[in-house]
């Protein structure tokens, strides 16, 4: 963070100070509300969770080297005393983004927000300083964290913003303002939360609504209810995507042999080739995306083709390939899962195992309220329909849904099979897996597959364990 005293802290956020015997000393750290995260200069938000209360580990942040604690109550050490820490914490990162003048790009959607955000780090920080959401971390608290851990050196801030309602991203939007907004999609995810996707573009569309007049609005040329947002800001509009209307657009879109995907990336100031390191042709418009914000802030195309070539994936469980020693390929995508991303994964499956025995577990996808029945089903159809081998359902209803979408989808019968939990799914295949064969392990966070992709990970042709 932005060195700030302990007296200029109290003051932005309107609380008062306990235990303090010099308010001049300053935050040189980051905020942090994790104790395990704090390091000399920290700044700890003491948060009351479910099972664990922040304040109790106040001695021992303040003895690890946090300056003080921004707390609900005194907790005697040093502390900074609020009615509610998390509107605290959101009214210092409001401050801290005010004073430092970099340029802050924000970016929402149904699906790709998390991969997206990384790829726009990853091109942005070959031009100059850049901080943005670890991980998935978009909501009323990880925003701000990431924002207030931008330093005087930070010229770009990109933040992740997610939605569970009407009134989310502008909540969001209003602590961290931005100058250039990003939406990706509108799709299903939560939309048992939403209630449909017009209530679900009109949450994401509160991110142009907050834009400048001298911002950017950059949307999806090929998602009508996306693009229809050009009407709900004053900001530039830009498009990206496959249309020929699109601003910044790929042509001759392919994938490699090992599902790679290769396109021509043309921007109003010049065209260049890209071959992506990642898998799935879903990260093509991922990539466009990430092209019209960097075009937007000056970089040209051979330097936006460059840095999206030489991309990786920066956060864990999203098209994470692993080859084991055996030359069984595992594709660890279990992160979450909405019907958009388990079908982009399905299709990057069945390009990756062209002449190889390709396996899908897949479970639950969460949060879908009455479409739950329709969208397994179909997802389920999808799997015989791109040839999988094998579709290992995991998991209780929704489960089953997926099983009978592939059995009534085709003469399945064997192909297919419906099991319990994830160790029900790890003894099947550690069983039937040969060399070659490639695996896909998909499903909501909730679900847990991640700890199928890791036994199969770590496990070699016999069972034993692979030397890494």
């Amino acid at each position: 963070m932005i060195a700030l005293s302990l007296a200029e802290i109290a003051a932005v956020v309107g609380g008062q100070t306990h235990d303090i015997p010099d308010p001049s000393v300053q935050v040189t750290g980051p905020v942090v509300r994790d104790s395990r995260e704090v390091v000399p200069g920290s700044l700890f938000a003491a948060f009351v969770g479910e099972r664990v209360d922040g304040h109790d580990y106040a001695p021992q942040v303040v003895a690890a080297g946090a300056v003080a604690v921004l707390a609900s109550r005194p907790v005697g050490v040093p502390a900074i005393v609020v009615e509610d820490v998390q509107t605290a914490l959101g009214a210092l990162a409001r401050h801290v983004v005010r004073r430092l003048g970099a340029t802050l790009v924000a970016l929402t959607g149904s699906a790709g927000k998390t991969s997206t955000k990384d790829l726009i780090a990853q091109v942005l920080r070959r031009k100059a300083p850049t901080v943005f959401t670890p991980g998935s971390l978009n909501n009323e608290i990880g925003l701000p964290l990431t924002a207030l851990s931008a330093t005087e050196e930070t010229r770009f801030l990109v933040l992740e913003m997610g939605a569970r309602g009407i009134g989310h991203i502008r909540y969001l939007a209003g602590l961290t303002p931005p100058r250039i907004g990003l939406v990706l999609n509108v799709g299903t995810a939560h939309i048992g939360e939403f209630g449909g996707r017009e209530q679900i573009a009109q949450a994401k569309g509160e991110l142009v609504e907050s834009l400048p007049e001298d911002g950017a609005a950059i949307l999806n040329a090929d998602d009508p209810l996306v693009r229809a947002m050009a009407a709900r800001t004053k900001a530039k509009v830009v498009l990206f995507g496959e249309s020929a209307e699109a601003d910044v657009r790929a042509e001759n879109v392919r994938l490699t042999d090992s599902g790679q995907p290769a396109f021509r990336l043309h921007t109003p100031s010049g065209a260049s080739d890209v071959t992506m390191r990642l898998y799935g042709e879903h990260h093509v418009s991922n990539a466009l995306a990430a092209a019209a914000v960097a075009h937007e802030l000056g970089m040209s195309a051979e330097e936006i083709a460059l840095a999206l070539s030489e991309a990786g994936s920066l956060s864990r469980w999203r098209m994470e390939v692993t080859e084991r020693p055996d030359g069984v390929t595992i594709v660890n995508d279990a992160y979450n899962a909405n019907p958009e991303s388990m079908r982009a994964a399905l299709r990057a499956l069945a390009a990756m195992g062209k002449g190889r025995r390709t396996w899908a577990v897949l479970g639950k996808m969460a949060e879908l309220g009455d479409e739950a029945l329709a969208e397994h089903d179909a997802v389920g159809r999808l799997a015989v329909r791109l040839n999988v081998s094998k579709l290992v359902a995991v998991g209780g209803i929704e489960a089953s849904w997926l099983q009978l979408g592939a059995y009534n989808e085709g003469s399945w019968g064997e192909e297919s099979v419906h099991v319990s939990d994830a160790q029900a799914a790890i003894d099947l295949l550690r069983s039937e897996l040969r060399p070659g064969d490639v695996v896909l392990v998909k499903a909501s966070r909730s679900v847990g597959l991640e700890s199928v992709a890791q036994a199969l990970t770590e496990t070699g042709a016999e069972g034993e364990v692979a030397a890494r």
